[in-house]
């Protein structure tokens, strides 16, 4: 059984306000290419499609010419695709019945209540079966009635309803079976503060969304969606493939691509990273100003300046711009680093400039001169309201 594992097209998303649509069309048709090369018996999408909830009308264009591709494509493939937390579960859920006969599986919502359960897609290779679990994205709230609610009545953790809602599929371990699902997962033992996330990404505060790997254990792999950086969680058949296109600064020159799944007998999975090239990278270019122009592209990029010379604002960009025509932003680097480890001794008898002096370090003429100035200026303008204070008690002295 071969299949392909997408995640996190975000459709529509706009990169430092640029829209994205041409450089979005140009990779899904990429992935339509390696489709057409590859022919998958299925094609796994783990959730946010779209970059919003209520997608514009030109995102949902772009995903429909996607899956009208991939179905030319690769006529025989099962297309399996779940929501994620960017996309409106009601939405995507929307003609699921009708759709499946067409072999096209969108999967907008979790079970809610009792009676229901994972859809659950059975396909057949010369192994045997393959079971595929289509969980969307889900909240502790969206469960209650199946999972139930703690001592108190209150929701339960993200990573215990996940362990009461797939305890309940009574999973045959003897069979091969792929989880298809949009959550984080966290190994066993691992901090979810230090797993790195990108700027793209909606992170819950304190991490609560967390769900520990172990629970993945049933399945033969889990094609997982909403970390943007590809990743492998426990071991290579849990993984993470990452968007497909960098959709953050974060995301500079991260290789992107799709996880090429073979499963054969039951226990043997293979996996191979079949790399996308984007239309335009994204990259960050850094250095003065005479080195940065010096790398003009076309790529998105953005601009750190380490030089001190005070340049013309309006000239500056407009330098910037004519070698960086996709020009995201610019920032400001001071090139010194204050050494906070080591402080200067306060010495009484020192006067405020020689005490930020000592305190900054290394600094030239031009520097000393523009610190002077500071100094003075505020040292006159403490005096000036001490004084203004002074007469102000003793006018009301007088008047009293």
């Amino acid at each position: 059984m071969k299949f392909f594992h997408l995640s996190d097209l975000h459709i529509g998303f706009k990169l430092v306000n640029r829209d994205m649509r041409e450089d979005q069309e140009y990779i899904l048709t990429q992935i339509a290419e390696r489709a057409a090369e590859k022919q998958p018996d299925a094609v796994v999408i783990a959730g946010d499609i779209y970059d919003k909830a209520v997608p514009s009308a030109e995102a949902v264009e772009v995903f429909d010419h996607f899956i009208s591709q991939l179905n030319e494509a690769a006529p025989r493939a099962e297309i399996m695709i779940i929501s994620g937390n960017h996309d409106s579960g009601t939405r995507v859920n929307l003609y699921r019945n009708v759709l499946q006969r067409q072999r096209i599986h969108m999967i907008g919502l979790p079970p809610q209540l009792p009676d229901e359960y994972i859809e659950k897609v059975t396909l057949q290779d010369g192994f045997g079966p393959v079971h595929f679990y289509l969980l969307p994205f889900v909240k502790p709230s969206m469960l209650k009635l199946i999972v139930g609610s703690d001592e108190n009545g209150n929701n339960l953790s993200y990573d215990e309803t996940l362990r009461r809602l797939l305890q309940r599929e009574q999973i045959d371990t003897q069979e091969r079976n792929v989880l298809v699902s949009h959550q984080f997962y966290l190994p066993v033992g691992e901090d979810a503060g230090k797993v790195e996330r990108m700027d793209s990404e909606i992170i819950t505060v304190g991490n609560v969304d967390q769900v520990r790997a172990d629970v993945l254990q049933p399945f033969d792999y889990a094609a997982l969606g909403h970390i943007h950086k590809p990743m492998k969680v426990g071991c290579d058949a849990y993984r993470y493939c990452g968007t497909p296109l960098a959709c953050s600064v974060s995301e500079a020159e991260q290789p992107k691509g799709i996880i090429f799944v073979e499963l054969a007998e039951k226990g043997t999975v293979q996996t191979e990273v079949l790399p996308l090239t984007p239309l335009r990278q994204v990259r960050v270019v850094k250095g003065s100003l005479e080195e940065v122009l010096r790398q003009g592209s076309r790529d998105f990029v953005s601009v750190e300046l380490t030089d001190k010379t005070d340049y013309d604002t309006i000239d500056l960009q407009d330098r910037i711009r004519r070698a960086f025509p996709n020009l995201l932003e610019i920032h400001r680097t001071a090139v010194r680093r204050l050494d906070y480890s080591a402080q200067p001794v306060m010495d009484e008898k020192l006067d405020a400039f020689a005490l930020c002096n000592a305190f900054l370090k290394d600094l030239d003429e031009e520097e000393q001169e523009i610190l002077r100035e500071a100094v003075n200026a505020a040292q006159e303008e403490e005096s000036a309201s001490a004084r203004t204070g002074r007469y102000t008690a003793q006018d009301g002295e007088g008047q009293a």
